[in-house]
């Protein structure tokens, strides 16, 4: 947006971008899909140091070259996670019926996508994608995508009555049994990221509990809140004084950065909610005060990490928008960094957001879930906290969606 144009507001956008993407049927690109280019057996020399650098490339550059290697647009899963939550939530704070409509189209989608290699039901990506350790098939399933998409079947369940999505997420909870791998520590311990690696990672640890105790409430499984528990204490026994958490134990993942702060606290605001607190309620404080303190610059910018801005990623202040709206006391951070990602990356001719901007420019690329399901859930979560605040009907501390 000029600096000359009106300052776009949140219901506008939101309309705008659910145009968008249902005119695309939640299918697009991924920063991360260069490996879906039928080129890139021939490109990538076959090596995994090749496929790295061309992962990367595609990631990092605002120019697109997906058209040119003729990678195909796809639904992403986690994506359509996204955009399931964020269905329900319109449904119930306007009441608008067509949500009905989009609401089955996901979860047909969601049904077809799951991965049930490991036992239950997980999701991936529909790409493969290589890291320094291993090649992943595509839609190996991850524990955040699985967690992020079980929160959401459970809030259809609870905001739109569909039974039916509570009978997938139900089927969760025996990949997370026998799919990824456990690091112990005494009673306690960690999930890995897949079911083939051994990364253990806080966000995707903390994620998978508050996802496994709201399903042992729905469900009425103490064996699962028991899971829940000690996944979550494993985390809480590595939150820093200041409420800080590493992004992973590993020495090399020894980085704070604010959307994966955001994740780690949405999933402990979940055991607050369903009284599970198990005495964790001051590292809680502590870690929204650490969150909002260290991120955020006077103008509502949301820094990446806590010691520098760029590059600024639409997923640092759509998360912050998700925690922060349903956290009494924070209305005006929430304002100022909902203004900051309506001037500076939402294309208000296109009607879609864009990835990223650093101290040189934007990448103005429209990538279907990394950007345009993460602003969906945003402006979803931004509307209907803000309308059940005002109706007096929940509060930030309740037993139902945060």
């Amino acid at each position: 947006m000029s600096g000359s144009m009106k300052q776009a507001e949140p219901v506008e956008c939101l309309e705008h971008l659910r145009n968008y993407c249902e005119d695309r049927s939640f299918a697009g690109w991924d920063p991360y899909d260069a490996l879906n280019s039928p080129f890139m057996p021939v490109l990538s020399l076959g090596t995994k140091y090749g496929r790295i650098a061309w992962t990367q490339l595609l990631r990092r550059l605002p120019l697109n070259l997906r058209p040119l290697l003729r990678v195909p647009h796809g639904h992403n899963p986690k994506g359509l996670g996204l955009f399931l939550g964020g269905y329900a939530k319109i449904h119930s704070a306007t009441g608008d019926e067509s949500c009905l409509q989009r609401i089955d189209e996901l979860l047909a989608l969601l049904r077809k996508l799951g991965n049930r290699d490991f036992g239950g039901i997980g999701w991936g990506y529909n790409f493969p994608w290589q890291n320094r350790v291993m090649f992943v098939p595509r839609y190996t399933p991850t524990v955040v995508n699985t967690s992020f998409i079980g929160h959401a079947l459970i809030d259809c369940a609870e905001l739109a009555g569909r039974d039916d999505a509570l009978e997938l997420a139900s089927a969760i909870p025996a990949f997370f049994e026998s799919g990824p791998n456990r690091l112990t520590e005494g009673e306690n311990f960690c999930f890995s990221y897949t079911p083939l690696d051994e990364n253990y990672v806080h966000n995707a640890n903390m994620l998978s509990a508050s996802l496994l105790l709201r399903l042992g409430h729905k469900l009425g499984d103490d064996s699962l809140r028991d899971t829940a528990r000690r996944s979550m204490a494993y985390s809480m026994s590595h939150q820093h004084e200041d409420g800080s958490w590493y992004y992973a134990e590993a020495e090399v993942q020894h980085w704070y950065d604010s959307f994966h702060t955001g994740f780690n606290l949405e999933a402990l605001r979940w055991f607050m909610q369903l009284d599970e607190a198990c005495g964790w309620q001051d590292g809680y404080r502590r870690g929204v005060d650490y969150y909002a303190e260290s991120f955020f610059l006077e103008d509502g910018t949301p820094k990446y990490y806590d010691h520098s801005v760029y590059p600024i990623d639409i997923h640092s202040p759509a998360e912050a928008i998700c925690f922060f709206s349903g956290e009494k006391g924070h209305e005006d951070l929430v304002k100022r960094v909902t203004d900051w990602m309506l001037r500076n990356l939402w294309d208000q001719d296109q009607g879609y957001f864009y990835f990223r901007k650093t101290a040189s420019g934007i990448n103005r690329i429209p990538y279907m879930r990394w950007s345009e399901s993460w602003a969906f859930r945003a402006l979803t979560d931004l509307i209907h906290n803000q309308r059940r605040s005002s109706t007096g009907s929940d509060s930030a501390h309740s037993k139902e969606n945060p």
